[in-house]
């Protein structure tokens, strides 16, 4: 029988033109394997914090020393499938509390899995995310002017800071796709380990 996947849009707030990414994904893949689809598709490095906020609820990883004024749900316990049943069409993801990255995720269609497919996967998407600890949408901007600008008085320092080139308009998807292949890669070598335990 085949599985069900989620296509699903994921948009960074408050940058135009705006930077987006739509990926199809298993439906019964949870919020911490989602979160790790996000990481990948936008090419940050999981050095941070994150949390998914569902109705009124939190999801992220439970920090009994962070969290002592609210609760926080645990994100790998969380699945997609269940709050698509619910009827759930957009919810928020934030990454890097200091950063404060915000974005919205939209569910767009449920339908049948591609036989031929290995999932998650990218399907299209505009522009390159910010540098890692950047300083948010201030600092993007700042980033974005110093890197375009080689009379920038920060030009310089800027390039050597990122070490390499930045297009802001290059998405870059040959890697996007690549990262999301090692997820679906593990994905699948943990569905045969599971079936091969249940046969024994």
């Amino acid at each position: 029988m085949s599985e069900s996947v989620v296509r699903i849009r994921i948009a960074l707030n408050d940058i135009e033109p705006q930077i987006w990414r739509r990926v199809a994904v298993p439906l019964n893949l949870s919020l911490k394997g989602l979160h790790d689809v996000i990481q990948a598709v936008l090419a940050w490095q999981d050095y941070h914090l994150f949390e998914f906020r569902i109705g009124k609820k939190v999801y992220g990883l439970p920090d009994p020393e962070w969290d002592y004024s609210r609760k926080v749900h645990k994100a790998k316990l969380a699945k997609l499938a269940t709050f698509v049943a619910q009827g759930v069409s957009a919810f928020d993801y934030v990454y890097d509390m200091g950063d404060n990255w915000e974005h919205t995720v939209t569910v767009e269609v449920v339908e049948p899995a591609d036989a031929a497919q290995k999932y998650p996967c990218f399907i299209d998407g505009a522009r390159r995310a910010p540098p890692e600890d950047v300083g948010g949408v201030p600092g993007y901007y700042e980033f974005i002017d110093a890197i375009s600008n080689p009379r920038n008085r920060e030009h310089k320092q800027m390039l050597e800071w990122y070490g390499r080139d930045y297009d802001p308009d290059d998405i870059d998807s040959l890697m996007i796709r690549r990262r999301l292949g090692d997820i679906a890669k593990r994905r699948h070598a943990g569905k045969l380990a599971y079936r091969k335990r249940q046969i024994n």
